[in-house]
């Protein structure tokens, strides 16, 4: 069983919040419930340890049980807000749940700078990671084997590679992974490799490569014509109030402060 994230504060933290150029002073005490998505750990984690720092007064929980359980729970009334990296289905919006986005989580996919292939269609990256393609050669790079490197089972990213790219239990990995660097550093010691990573993770010591003509960026992925990317959404119960405390997290998530925590967690702020 997943255990629920507490992240609390004693109670002499002090109720202020740097902010670039000073400080802001809090009043908000009680308590916020999240539940959903696994992925969403990072950077919610990130707003909620912030958001105490700056109310001393409240405690903040994170139950990473996944998607469709937090949407359940926010819809139940077990949790002030659910937390979904995909959109909601149209039958989930009419119990009366609304989402909004974060952020978008834009996955790169990744070779070797040696690699001169610059572009694969999305069906090409479904066929390579479940094995149908298996030679550079077929898709326009040099003879070679192509060797596939994934994160392992569990992993955010992963589960958002294979769901976008309809591949769920068919990748066929060479090496699963523990951490997106593993994954970067190992991809660019091998000519032969492809990989995935969060965009914002991507250094120069690999290629992030086109899918479909179009190159991953802030851009592409804010505009939607990168594809290989999913939402990280805040669902709420419509007729259903926000207590004061959830609700000030709810409006510190999408504030301006709250940007650079969202980037830093290798995501691209919705607003």
């Amino acid at each position: 069983m997943k255990k629920i994230m507490r992240f609390a504060f004693a109670a002499t933290l002090a109720a202020t919040m740097l902010t670039g150029c000073g400080s802001k002073t809090t009043t908000v005490s009680g308590s916020v419930s999240t539940d959903g998505s696994t992925s969403m750990e990072k950077v919610i984690g990130g707003l909620g340890e912030s958001f105490m720092e700056a109310n001393s007064g409240v405690t903040f929980t994170y139950n990473p049980t996944g998607s469709g359980s937090g949407i359940t729970a926010v819809s139940e009334g077990r949790c002030d807000i659910g937390l979904s990296s995909r959109n909601l289905k149209e039958e989930e919006k009419a119990k009366g749940l609304t989402e909004t986005v974060l952020a978008y989580d834009g996955i790169a996919i990744i070779i070797n700078p040696e690699n001169e292939v610059e572009d694969l269609s999305m069906e090409q990256v479904a066929k390579i990671f479940t094995g149908e393609i298996t030679n550079w050669k077929d898709v326009g790079g040099k003879d070679g084997e192509i060797v596939l490197i994934g994160r392992e089972a569990g992993s955010g990213t992963r589960d958002g590679f294979e769901s976008i790219t309809k591949t769920e239990e068919k990748c066929q990995y060479r090496q699963e992974l523990t951490s997106t660097g593993d994954v970067i550093t190992t991809v660019s010691q091998n000519p032969n490799a492809i990989g995935y990573a969060s965009l914002a993770s991507v250094k120069d010591t690999v290629k992030a490569i086109k899918v479909d003509g179009i190159a991953p960026s802030e851009t592409t992925i804010k505009d939607g014509t990168y594809k290989v990317q999913r939402p990280f959404v805040l669902v709420t119960k419509e007729g259903t109030e926000l207590s004061e405390a959830a609700k000030a997290f709810y409006d510190f998530a999408f504030s301006d402060e709250a940007k650079e925590i969202i980037v830093s967690a290798g995501v691209v702020p919705a607003n």
